[in-house]
């Protein structure tokens, strides 16, 4: 009896080892969540009903244009590449959005590290912290902006009413092995 009870005694500390261990890559992951993401800012010229809806006529040409170029990246390395080789086309495309709305202000735009808020996409969270972002800044860029996440694809994927929806597999399979 006392060679049995030590082997389960055995089997369970293994089995308790290796939950903490999973326990403990996942916390990792959590709090490293920043790092592995592209997050994207469209900042309006200003505050006016015209530069508001041009910035969001600039966000759809940018989300139409980027869509089928970032879909098979499968990691933010590959997203960032994909990204930088299309600032050039990126700065033109929103230019040329703007001028055909009689905007002649410009836009500037760039890869850099940025501070975010906490922000929510559908039962996703992310922190604070400094993120890898796609800046749009048209004009002055002192008005509302829009922001959402670039890569993984939460803002980029089509939805059957032709819109946009949040949508991430790395946000499913957070949901279903980290928050529960």
């Amino acid at each position: 009896m006392n060679g049995k009870l030590s082997r389960w005694l055995y089997i369970t500390i293994i089995v308790i080892v290796c939950i903490l261990t999973a326990i403990l890559i996942l916390t990792a992951c959590a709090q490293n969540i920043d790092t592995q993401y592209l997050r994207i800012h469209i900042r309006a010229n200003s505050n006016s009903q015209a530069d508001q809806d041009v910035k969001l006529q600039v966000k759809n040409a940018v989300t139409e244009y980027l869509t089928p170029l970032i879909e098979d990246d499968k990691t933010i390395d590959c997203a960032m590449h994909t990204i930088s080789s299309q600032l050039p086309a990126l700065q033109e495309l929103a230019e040329e959005v703007l001028e055909e709305n009689g905007f002649y202000y410009g836009a500037s735009v760039r890869l850099c590290q940025e501070q975010f808020p906490a922000r929510t996409y559908g039962s996703l969270t992310l922190p604070d912290g400094i993120y890898d972002a796609l800046i749009i800044e048209l004009g002055s860029g002192e008005g509302d902006n829009w922001w959402c996440v670039l890569f993984p694809p939460l803002c980029f994927v089509s939805a059957p009413s032709g819109d946009f929806a949040y949508k991430s597999i790395i946000a499913e399979l957070w949901e279903k092995y980290v928050a529960n």
